[in-house]
């Protein structure tokens, strides 16, 4: 059985950080394109980035780069989510997904695993 499990959130104030983790299990991770997408109350999910298997490709969205970065460690089966300098409007639950390797994709149709989100709130 497939499973993702997030960890990591939870409420800061904003300029604060978060390390956001995502625990695999029951499939070959280390061969799996992952990321990280987040969905704010009333809007639709959201591509925040996106990592190749073997870790030597990672993507962002241009809003989001310098303050987000993920990183995985297959030996650990584990992604995660670096998040700098928090706003607001970074208030989200927070999702990691896992997808077949080639491609590094940006839509939530290139991944097949989802994990049930962690919820990020940032106050003022």
């Amino acid at each position: 059985q497939v499973q993702l499990v997030e960890s990591g959130g939870g409420w800061v104030q904003a300029g604060g950080s978060l390390r956001l983790s995502c625990a695999a299990s029951g499939l070959a991770f280390r061969l799996a394109n992952s990321a990280w997408f987040r969905q704010a109350p009333g809007k639709e999910r959201e591509f925040v980035a996106a990592i190749s298997w073997s870790g030597g490709s990672a993507s962002n969205p241009d809003s989001m780069k310098g303050r987000f970065t993920i990183s995985r460690d297959n030996a650990k089966n584990a992604l995660y989510l670096q998040i700098l300098s928090l706003k607001p409007e970074d208030t989200a639950v927070y999702y990691c997904a896992a997808g077949p390797r080639g491609d590094v994709l940006k839509t939530t149709r290139g991944y097949n695993y989802w994990g049930q989100g962690t919820q990020v709130t940032v106050s003022s």
